[in-house]
């Protein structure tokens, strides 16, 4: 599982010129399903991207939790988050979990996101959407496990 996480002030998806999720301050999460993910990378997600730290306290220092702010997340779903472009011109995508797999899969994440107490938006699974956002700092991460601390 690959995440690219924005802070952010605001963020919404639209799907054919329609608004279809917004939120205020919190997450963005650009969520992309490997080929090898497993309910168990998910669960390990879901419960550490509200317990981040990367909102700042009143020093400026980043201390402060999504739940400690209030924040809410939107997650969009990205198999291109999986995409190789080491050989040729055109990215390799086969370390992306097949459509219907990845389906379940970022369905099940975000019921698991939704079960830590957040507030979570998403945009819709394999549609082409326009995602827009205000960085907050910026502070953008990029999470995910090598492959030696997946059975942690």
């Amino acid at each position: 599982m690959r995440i690219v996480l924005q802070r952010v002030r605001e963020a919404a998806v639209r799907i054919e010129g329609r608004e279809v999720a917004r939120i205020g301050p919190g997450f963005l999460l650009l969520v992309g399903i490997g080929r090898d993910d497993t309910p168990d990378e998910l669960r390990f997600w879901a419960r550490k991207v509200p317990e981040l730290r990367v909102f700042p306290d009143g020093e400026g220092r980043m201390n402060r939790t999504l739940r400690d702010v209030g924040g809410e997340v939107l997650c969009v779903s990205q198999f291109t988050l999986y995409g190789d472009a080491t050989r040729g011109r055109r990215p390799d995508f086969t370390g992306a979990a097949p459509g219907e797999r990845a389906a379940a899969l970022y369905t099940e994440f975000l019921d698991l996101l939704r079960a830590q107490g957040v507030p979570v938006q998403s945009g819709v699974f394999g549609a082409k959407m326009e995602v827009s956002l205000v960085n907050d700092g910026p502070v953008t991460l990029i999470l995910e496990r090598p492959p030696a601390q997946l059975g942690a």
